[in-house]
């Protein structure tokens, strides 16, 4: 096992923030009976993953969030939205990723994320004020981007599942993604980190250049999928690869 230059199991989540212990994260029972995970955990996972420059503290929460709660792995969730809390993700960005990843891992899954989260928001003292209204006023529409997406979709599926079409459109693309309480990028970035811990890369071409139209950079991009290597398993990470190097060409990046 190489273990790269830690010295502790503290990280620098962001710049707005101080050290935290990712440690916390891991469940004590885990040195009882895996000391080498354990190890691994702190020395590399904690110690050098979680510090690299490539991607903020803020986001590495945000996308290990999304995977956890795509894999409905509810038992480590709260200790994530601690870590989320701590980053620098407010209850309401929080909220309002568990609302966006019902629509792309299911209502299974967000509502379980939704019970896992609420005793530390409770803790937190988060009341709903503190969080998005559900009916808010919407960001702007990019009204080409969505009458070509619309075009293809509907031309492609039209015929196969109008309800589907319809939905997608109305619910997705003309009200969730234009929901103010998370940044455009940060769905943008949940939405790809759900797709590669799903095991779903074939959807991941719109949706990593949309991220990318967002503004996330490829240097951003290569360092979550370093990161969900961990989270979601190196063969979810090397089958979506293929799917990130040919967008990366494709944009001359």
């Amino acid at each position: 096992m190489k273990t790269l230059v830690a010295a502790t199991t503290l990280a620098l989540l962001s710049t707005a923030a101080a050290a935290q212990d990712l440690s916390a994260t891991l469940p004590e029972a885990v040195g009882r009976v895996a000391p080498a995970l354990k190890a691994y955990s702190r020395d590399d996972l904690f110690g050098s993953v979680w510090a690299g420059s490539e991607l903020s503290g803020r986001d590495r929460a945000l996308v290990t969030f999304a995977a956890l709660m795509t894999r409905h792995e509810t038992g480590a969730l709260g200790a994530h939205a601690e870590l989320a809390l701590q980053a620098g993700l407010t209850p309401a960005e929080i909220s309002e990723t568990i609302t966006h990843l019902a629509f792309y891992t299911g209502w299974g899954n967000a509502t379980a994320a939704a019970e896992a989260t609420a005793p530390v928001f409770e803790a937190h003292g988060v009341s709903p004020e503190d969080l998005p209204s559900a009916d808010p006023e919407l960001l702007p529409l990019n009204e080409e981007a969505e009458a070509a997406r619309e075009a293809f979709v509907s031309g492609t599926y039209g015929d196969v599942s109008r309800g589907v079409v319809d939905t997608t459109r109305e619910l997705l693309f003309l009200d969730l993604w234009l929901r103010p309480g998370l940044a455009p990028r940060d769905r943008s970035l949940i939405t790809v980190a759900a797709l590669i811990a799903a095991g779903q890369p074939e959807q991941m071409t719109f949706h990593l250049n949309k991220a990318m139209d967002n503004g996330l950079s490829r240097e951003e991009a290569g360092a979550m999928l370093s990161l969900l290597a961990f989270y979601a398993g190196w063969p979810r990470v090397f089958s979506a690869l293929p799917v990130a190097k040919d967008v990366f060409e494709k944009r001359g990046q």
